[in-house]
């Protein structure tokens, strides 16, 4: 299905849903996805499990086809047209979510959640299904999948940095995202709020120095061309939701939602295996393939953590839902509050 034939398609189908009138026989057989990535990337390694398992499990009637590299808009903005039934399916970083649904960003307060063991804890309880809730609630969308991308390290293209002193003087750009903001401030720098889409360019024509994401979207995102320096600190494990319109989402039959919610959780699954496949060697290959240097924080991390946790946790209780949030997120994965 072409894009524009898409688009067509989804917006017609929207209309009639808000409209409350009866879907026609030909609506929805094919879901467009979008994606904020690269091919290669975490996120199109979910996108396309998931295509595979819906296909397999709707014997063909139902498809997915992914609009890699933000083709369809930037995260946020794929989040609004999902909103209002325009969009049928978009991967997400969770960041990009919570200006919609502001419970999430329990998953995106630093130093919470630091492997993909505690990421897999975290989403595929009770703490991930209310979190579900509240984003269909919040934002008209739902959650059906959850790439883990893993932690987020920090590149710049200047000098290594190892202390919180070595930050000083860069500017490196972060997501539209009060939490990540905050957690830089508290390491006493201002970043650069910027969309992803701008990313690249941004590093690329010196507007920025450096910016954070996973070592899979380093390399997917080809950011090796532009930076030089890594610093492993792991402040924030990167997980990118699958999220699909409500509207259309409830416009399906139940049979059809099983099998939708079904290729999810398969892909869930395909993304975390797919992550402990291929971080360690992916690692291995910006240095020794592209030349980067990766350092890991002076004194064990805790001048980072102790900042941003002892900072950013308070400031952001409200939004998440209350302190009693966090500490159960926290017994969940076995430490004190």
């Amino acid at each position: 299905m072409g894009l524009r034939a898409g688009f067509l398609g989804t917006t017609m189908l929207g209309a009639l849903l808000l409209a409350g009138t009866a879907l026609p026989a030909w609506a929805q057989t094919t879901f467009r996805v979008a994606v904020g990535d690269a091919a290669g990337s975490a996120q199109a390694e979910l996108g396309q499990a998931f295509a595979k398992e819906l296909e397999e499990r709707t014997n063909g009637e139902y498809k997915a086809e992914l609009f890699l590299n933000g083709q369809l808009g930037d995260e946020q903005a794929t989040v609004n047209d999902i909103s209002m039934g325009l969009l049928d399916m978009s991967i997400v970083a969770i960041n990009n979510i919570t200006p919609f649904s502001p419970t999430v960003g329990l998953l995106t307060l630093p130093y919470v959640i630091r492997s993909v063991d505690d990421a897999e804890k975290l989403t595929q309880g009770e703490i991930g299904q209310e979190l579900i809730d509240n984003t269909v609630r919040d934002a008209g969308a739902r959650i059906i999948g959850w790439t883990y991308t893993g932690c987020r390290v920090l590149t710049n293209s200047k000098k290594p940095v190892k202390t919180l002193d070595d930050l000083k003087g860069l500017v490196i750009r972060v997501p539209k995202n009060e939490i990540m903001i905050s957690s830089y401030n508290a390491w006493g720098i201002n970043p650069t709020p910027m969309a992803w889409s701008e990313t690249f360019t941004a590093l690329q024509q010196g507007v920025v120095d450096g910016q954070d994401n996973p070592y899979l979207t380093v390399n997917a995102m080809k950011f090796y061309e532009v930076q030089k320096y890594i610093t492993d600190i792991c402040y924030v494990f990167s997980i990118e939701p699958l999220i699909v319109s409500e509207s259309i989402f409830q416009g399906l039959d139940p049979k059809v939602q099983e099998e939708v919610l079904a290729a999810g959780k398969a892909a869930t699954q395909h993304s975390a295996q797919f992550l402990r496949d291929s971080e360690a060697s992916i690692k291995e290959s910006l240095v020794k393939e592209h030349g980067m240097e990766i350092d890991e924080p002076a004194d064990d991390e805790k001048a980072w953590i102790d900042a941003a946790t002892q900072k950013v946790w308070p400031e952001h209780y409200d939004s998440i839902g209350g302190k009693e949030k966090l500490d159960a997120a926290l017994k969940v994965l076995g430490r004190s509050s």
